[in-house]
């Protein structure tokens, strides 16, 4: 990818977590491109295929102004983290009234996330791993379970509460996903295990049930299917007992239906 951001599509979105897209959605803007390769992504189309629209980063500010406009609860920067210096040029340019969300796949650098500072109101990171094997069959990542660990301890530095406004709609903090995996209910388990960890259970985690198999999901049997009933509630009993809390989604939401349609809307 370019300096410029490359953007596949700008609209409200309402399948987030209930604080994030609230009764009138979150303003997502989805980037093309990623540092990760990831095998099964839903978001294949643009992440891997870099299918988009370049932008200016004027442009991008512009963007901001429309989706604020349409009073949406925030601007959910979506797989940003490649294009951080023309980000932070676009918010030099116009700094929305409404939280701005970085919303990652955890794989990020320490020293970007510093730049961050003062940008951003809500960090909204994965935490897909805690087996580097894993990672590296699945995202062609090395290190990841380190790397994401240092990434969320600057994003808690930055942001060390949660904030909700009157009507329970996050206004500044963090929230951690875990993408539960067919297969790999222990990987999902040992990411509890970390991070409580390090981060004890005040931190909030959003345990996902939407996987379905994408991209070139097909090529690797154990992850070639949905994650079964008895895997999901393994893993919500796990994370029960942990006594963290946070956000759970229903095994309903592993459908293709939800995946948007990435066809440069209002790009």
């Amino acid at each position: 990818m370019g300096n410029n951001p490359v953007v596949a599509r700008v609209a409200e979105h309402m399948w987030e977590e209930p604080c994030i897209s609230g009764t009138r959605g979150s303003g997502t803007i989805f980037f093309s491109g990623c540092v990760m390769k990831c095998v099964f992504c839903q978001n294949y189309k643009i992440s891997t295929e870099n299918f988009g629209k370049i932008l200016t980063p004027s442009q991008l500010a512009d963007c901001y102004k429309y989706l604020e406009e349409k009073n949406v609860h925030n601007i959910n920067l979506v797989n940003p983290t490649h294009f951080i210096p023309s980000i932070i040029a676009s918010l030099d340019i116009y700094k929305p009234n409404i939280p701005v969300v970085y919303n990652c796949g955890g794989y990020e650098d320490v020293g970007m996330l510093e730049k961050l500072k003062g940008y951003v109101d809500i960090y909204l990171p994965d935490f897909k791993y805690a087996d580097d094997t894993v990672a590296l069959q699945y995202s062609k990542v090395r290190n990841y379970s380190e790397t994401a660990l240092l990434a969320l301890k600057e994003m808690f530095t930055q942001q060390p509460q949660n904030i909700f406004d009157k009507d329970g709609i996050l206004q500044k903090g963090v929230i951690v996903r875990h993408l539960l995996l067919p297969s790999h209910t222990k990987n999902a388990m040992a990411v509890i295990d970390l991070l409580k960890k390090n981060f004890g259970t005040n931190i909030t985690i959003s345990l996902m049930a939407q996987y379905i198999p994408c991209g070139k999901a097909h090529l690797y049997p154990k992850i070639n299917r949905k994650i079964t009933k008895r895997e999901y509630q393994k893993v919500l009993q796990y994370l029960e007992q942990s006594e963290i809390s946070g956000y759970i989604q229903e095994l309903s939401s592993a459908d293709d239906d939800y995946i948007p349609d990435f066809n440069l809307q209002d790009v």
